[in-house]
């Protein structure tokens, strides 16, 4: 892990938006679709492989569009071993909800079997901490932005009650002072309150998902990362000028960026911050309707055209998944 020594360069940096997606681990690929889908509501958007393991599904989940700052995305790893929440992790995904709307929550997924914990509060925020079929650690936020945020308005869940993309992720760090350098001062958040052992940093602006992280100090043991686990965050970057830009303070302050990598519906640079967290910076554009319409998105699988000389064997690899219709 490099530890780079971050000075805040000049002229000043791009500044992120905040989020863009959070992509973490799962096993079972059907069980990750039905949780996502059928319990908290969200659109399967993508249907595609992992791109450096094309054997394997890469399945994202959002709002109608997928837009940044709602795509929660999973590789799919059925013979994968469980990984651990610790330190150099992102270990909670929070989801904002309307603010009147944990009750709803709370009842639904009890009924629905979901493991939770009590009702907390951070920050002056209530929020319902649960975990998916693999244990990856997920909450929702009663957050007063919500009802400015975008909503999956043709799932099980009625639109007053919804997912509204990303409300934060919590960084489990050992020198947090570190990671905020990283944060605030080459990507441009902002310091928004600190509570205890947590630090909130915030970016852009009100009214677009995604944009706090919080910074928890831990002395806890490095996390090991496989299924149950995120694997990386990935941060906004309005365009392909943009992105470079940033991927060039970043290499000035001294980290080791990689160069940029086609994702088809974004593109992309991954580096580690100091305390060992994967970042990656992924443009806004092109989206997820560039390769099908919106009103179908996620019904097909897709394929990266390097990898369509090869669909009848990718296809005949893979198991297949349905989404089940809107119930419960």
């Amino acid at each position: 892990m490099l530890d780079a020594s971050v000075e805040s360069p000049s002229p000043a940096p791009r500044r992120t938006a905040g989020i863009h997606h959070v992509t973490a681990i799962a096993s079972d690929p059907q069980a990750n679709v039905d949780f996502f889908t059928s319990v908290l509501g969200l659109r399967l958007v993508k249907k595609t492989v992992n791109f450096d393991d094309p054997a394997s599904y890469h399945l994202y989940y959002g709002d109608e569009v997928g837009g940044p700052g709602t795509a929660m995305t999973f590789f799919a790893q059925p013979e994968g071993g469980r990984g651990a929440r610790g330190a150099g992790q992102a270990i909670v995904t929070s989801f904002s909800v309307p603010e009147d709307s944990l009750a709803f929550w709370n009842d639904r997924l009890g009924r629905l079997g979901v493991e939770t914990e009590p009702e907390a509060e951070r920050f002056s925020r209530r929020s319902i901490v649960f975990y998916d079929p693999d244990g990856l650690r997920l909450e929702l936020v009663a957050d007063p932005e919500a009802a400015t945020l975008p909503a999956w308005r043709h799932g099980p869940v009625d639109v007053d009650n919804a997912v509204r993309g990303f409300h934060s992720v919590t960084l489990a760090t050992r020198t947090p002072n570190k990671t905020e350098r990283v944060l605030a001062d080459l990507m441009g958040f902002d310091r928004e309150a600190e509570e205890g052992n947590y630090i909130r940093l915030a970016a852009g602006s009100p009214g677009h998902p995604g944009r706090r992280v919080d910074l928890l100090r831990t002395d806890e043991p490095t996390g090991w990362s496989a299924v149950g686990t995120v694997h990386h965050v990935a941060f906004r970057a309005a365009d392909d000028e943009d992105e470079l830009a940033m991927r060039e303070t970043l290499v000035r302050a001294g980290f080791r960026v990689t160069d940029v990598r086609e994702r088809n519906y974004f593109r992309s640079v991954y580096f580690r911050e100091p305390n060992g967290v994967l970042f990656e910076i992924a443009t806004d554009p092109p989206g997820f309707a560039v390769d099908e319409p919106t009103e179908t998105l996620g019904t097909e699988l897709k394929l990266p055209e390097w990898l369509e000389p090869r669909r009848g064997k990718i296809e005949s690899a893979l198991p297949a998944i349905v989404v089940r219709p809107p119930g419960g």
